[in-house]
C-alpha cells in the first residue's frame, strides 16, 4: 500500500507540472502508469490489490481546480464565508455503516476485534470500485471519472488544506475541533501540530472505547497551501 501511494503520488505531482490535461485525465493516466509497474507480478484484478485515496489541487491562471477521490478531505477557506467549504468523498463511509457494527462494539486490539476488522475489510471489498459502492485509485483508470471535481475562482480562496482521513479525524471522527479551528491550527502552527493533536487523541483512547474505529492509529497526511 505504501509503495503504491508513493508511486502514484510522485507520478501525479510530475504530471501536474507538465500536463495541461484535466485533473481527471491526469489521475487516470497516473493510475494506468502505476499499474503498469506491477501488473506483471501482481494480480491487479484482485479486490484487495493496492489502492490509495487522492486529493489534488491545481491553480491555472485565475482558476483553482480540485479533485477528491475516496476518504480524503479538502478544506477551502473561502473569502467572505464564515465557515470553510469542506469537500469529502464519503461514499466508503456510507457503505461501511452497513458492516461496522460488530467491529465498533469491540475494543481495538484483542483478537476478536482483529477478526471483526478482517470481516469488515472483506465485506467492503465487494463494493470497491463498483457502481453503487465507492471508488479508490487502484488498477482501473475508470475510477478517476468518479472523483469529485470542480473549478473555482482562485481569487476567492484564501487557503486550502488537503487531509487524509487519518488527519481529518480530529474533526470528523473525534469532534475535538471544528473545520475553522483545524484551519487555524494549520495556519498558525502547521500540519505537524494538527497531526500531533490527532495522535494525542488516539493515544488517549487507544482501545477505541470513546471513538470506535477500525485503526487505533491511522496513517495521517496533511498539506496546507495559500494559493
Amino acid at each position: 500500500m505504501a509503495w503504491y501511494a508513493r508511486t502514484l503520488g510522485s507520478t501525479l505531482i510530475a504530471a501536474l507540472t507538465q500536463s495541461a490535461g484535466t485533473l481527471t485525465e491526469i489521475l487516470a493516466e497516473g493510475i494506468k502508469a502505476t499499474t503498469s509497474l506491477h501488473d506483471f507480478t501482481c494480480d491487479v484484478s484482485h479486490p484487495g490489490s493496492p489502492s490509495a485515496i487522492v486529493a489534488m489541487l491545481r491553480r491555472t491562471g485565475d482558476d483553482l481546480d480540485y479533485l477528491v477521490l475516496a476518504d480524503s478531505v479538502l478544506v477551502l477557506d473561502v473569502i467572505g464565508m464564515d465557515e470553510p467549504m469542506v469537500i469529502t468523498d464519503d461514499r466508503e463511509a456510507q457503505v461501511g455503516t452497513r458492516y461496522r457494527t460488530a467491529m465498533d462494539a469491540l475494543d481495538s486490539g484483542p483478537p476478536d476485534h482483529t477478526a471483526a476488522l478482517r470481516a469488515y475489510v472483506e465485506a467492503m471489498r465487494a463494493h470497491r470500485n463498483r457502481d453503487g459502492g465507492f471508488w479508490v485509485a487502484a488498477s482501473d483508470p475508470l475510477a478517476a471519472e468518479h472523483a469529485l471535481t470542480r473549478t473555482l475562482p482562485a481569487d476567492q480562496i484564501r487557503a486550502a488544506a488537503l487531509l487524509s482521513d487519518g488527519a481529518s479525524r480530529l474533526v470528523d471522527r473525534f469532534q475535538l475541533a471544528t473545520w475553522r479551528q483545524a484551519l487555524d491550527i494549520l495556519t498558525q502552527l502547521g500540519p505537524g501540530e494538527l497531526i500531533r493533536q490527532v495522535r494525542q487523541a488516539e493515544h488517549s483512547d487507544i482501545h477505541g472505547k470513546r471513538w470506535p474505529r477500525g485503526k487505533s492509529l491511522d496513517d495521517a497526511t496533511a498539506a496546507y497551501s495559500m494559493p
